[in-house]
């Protein structure tokens, strides 16, 4: 599945005959009225970044549906020969098999849930980046000071002994830093709506996690959203593991050397914890 066409792959367990077409994204309608027509069947979507919309179409109409663990198809990813056909037959043949590595998805709410926690994310960073680059204006000058992000700071810009061309960029740069706080508190807003609709064993969730030292609500919104329940992992060491934040090791007979920390699965989990560790 890419971004504009789809591989499809059928085998007969049966006879063992295949049968590979292709289709455009766009028409969803010939998709449906494909897949109509190879009743009963089974099917296996790759986790890619946009495999939603193509699970949301299969799953009325397969007796399963699987999705696969992209990084766990070694098969594929280490073949020399890698085309659309091939990968799809592969598939094809390892689900005939009952081999596909299971990658895990989320609930309607779970990803409602990490859209809100994303979106928020990504303008604290906007609001980072911006201040930074106030910052490194003023640095330049040697005019940078503590309070320039408060309202008494920014009523000093007119009056600093600068450039026209730098006092013009700071003006634009506190300008966009304005706009986008607003919209950091919409996103914080919204986010509160979403907990305050949550069910009881939700809120529960949320709670215990704030209880952790160093833990507040951004924290355990990111926790939650992206480990997605906790009864999902069989151990700790599973839930460090996906993570990302345990070291690796490369081990052969008597020789054995520790690595850095994997920083397997979400960026935003490991940020959120190692704030977490850091106010802790």
């Amino acid at each position: 599945l890419h971004k504009r066409s789809l591989t499809i792959c059928i085998i007969d367990k049966e006879t063992g005959e295949t049968f590979t077409t292709r289709f455009g994204c766009q028409d969803e309608a010939r998709i449906v009225e494909f897949f109509e027509r190879q009743k009963p069947f089974q099917a296996v979507v790759e986790a890619t970044a946009t495999y939603d919309w193509l699970w949301v179409l299969l799953e009325p109409l397969a007796e399963r549906l699987v999705l696969a663990h992209p990084k766990k198809l070694r098969i594929i990813a280490e073949s020399k020969k890698k085309t659309d056909r091939f990968d799809a037959r592969n598939l094809a043949w390892m689900l005939a098999k009952d081999e596909i590595p299971e990658a895990y998805r989320p609930s309607p709410r779970q990803r409602e849930y990490q859209h809100l926690i994303k979106h928020r994310h990504a303008l604290v960073r906007q609001i980072s980046r911006l201040k930074v680059q106030v910052r490194s204006i003023l640095a330049a000058r040697n005019l940078d000071r503590r309070d320039i992000f408060t309202a008494q700071g920014a009523l000093c810009i007119d009056a600093l002994d600068i450039p026209e061309a730098e006092r013009f960029r700071l003006r634009e740069l506190f300008s966009l830093l304005e706009v986008i706080s607003d919209h950091l508190g919409t996103a914080n807003r919204e986010i509160k709506k979403f907990r305050e609709a949550a069910t009881e064993a939700q809120k529960e969730s949320h709670a215990i996690a704030k209880s952790v030292p160093g833990v507040g609500d951004v924290v355990a919104d990111v926790v939650l959203a992206t480990l997605r329940g906790i009864s999902r992992f069989p151990s700790i060491k599973k839930v460090t593991a996906y993570a990302g934040v345990v070291p690796g090791v490369r081990q052969s007979d008597t020789k054995r050397r520790d690595l850095r920390i994997t920083k397997e699965g979400p960026r935003i989990l490991r940020w959120a914890l190692i704030e977490a560790a850091w106010r802790a």
